[in-house]
């Protein structure tokens, strides 16, 4: 155990050099020399170039009871270790991942690297758990973050339908085009618009991460049929209307016979 410094006193007598917190700080830390706790929470003996004296036994671990919300946990932990490593064996029980973790002891906040034993912490002390602030305020803008997303494609997907829709039509004028047969230039017209339409919704969609990529992959589809029905208007202008006549066949009026009246 390390030993008390103490110092001479203007009427005569001695006081201490240290405070107990910082006495208590130091015992910890000689406790803890020799000793390291793995990530798993079990303490093994660190690693040492050389001989030396023969290692101590490590300190038996205590029972932390930790409370979250309405659930009340115990945990074995080493006094050794950190709160850190507290909030990996909590994680377990509790389903919070350690960074989203606020471990609360005798009033405040501890950090992730501050150790038990030198914050005071015992057999069966209690501690309480939440979720870190920070945390909740970086789960919220996912969340926004999220429903954007979702929203995005949503939209996206409703206008993809639409577009599928109308390329089948540009599909079919092409055909006919490609086959001699003039179309009315309205239909053409129309279509233009239509896709014209989509061109601005799309535009107006606000897109991140894959939502993006699929607006652009829709957009892309939209300006390839408008540039095709642009080709096919200038194609259908040139084609003759086509006139079906239909020739009617004549015939000479019937042959009337002419009957003999007998009495």
């Amino acid at each position: 155990m390390a030993s008390v410094m103490h110092r001479s006193s203007s009427d005569g007598g001695s006081s201490s050099g240290w405070s107990d917190a910082a006495a208590a700080v130091a015992a910890a830390a000689e406790d803890r020399a020799g000793w390291e706790v793995r990530p798993s929470g079990m303490v093994v003996q660190a690693r040492e170039d050389g001989g030396g004296a023969p290692p101590r036994p490590p300190p038996p671990e205590i029972r932390v009871r930790v409370k979250y919300g309405g659930a009340r946990h115990e945990v074995s932990v080493s006094p050794i270790a950190t709160f850190g490593q507290l909030k990996k064996l909590l994680a377990a029980r509790t389903g919070l991942q350690p960074a989203d973790q606020q471990l609360t002891y005798k009033g405040r906040a501890r950090g992730n690297t501050e150790y038990l034993d030198a914050c005071g912490v015992k057999n069966k002390s209690k501690m309480m758990l939440a979720e870190d602030p920070a945390s909740l305020e970086r789960r919220y803008i996912e969340r926004q973050k999220n429903a954007k997303i979702e929203s995005a494609n949503r939209a996206i997907g409703a206008i993809a339908l639409e577009v599928d829709k109308l390329a089948d039509q540009v599909t079919s004028i092409e055909k006919s085009i490609s086959r001699g047969n003039k179309v009315a230039e309205v239909q053409i017209t129309t279509l233009i618009e239509l896709l014209m339409r989509h061109a601005v919704k799309l535009e107006s969609i606000p897109a991140v991460g894959d939502s993006s990529s699929q607006k652009n992959i829709q957009a892309k589809r939209v300006q390839k049929c408008v540039e095709t029905l642009d080709v096919l208007k200038v194609s259908n202008a040139r084609l003759q209307a086509v006139v079906v006549t239909t020739k009617w066949e004549t015939f000479d009026a019937p042959a009337t016979t002419k009957w003999e009246l007998f009495d």
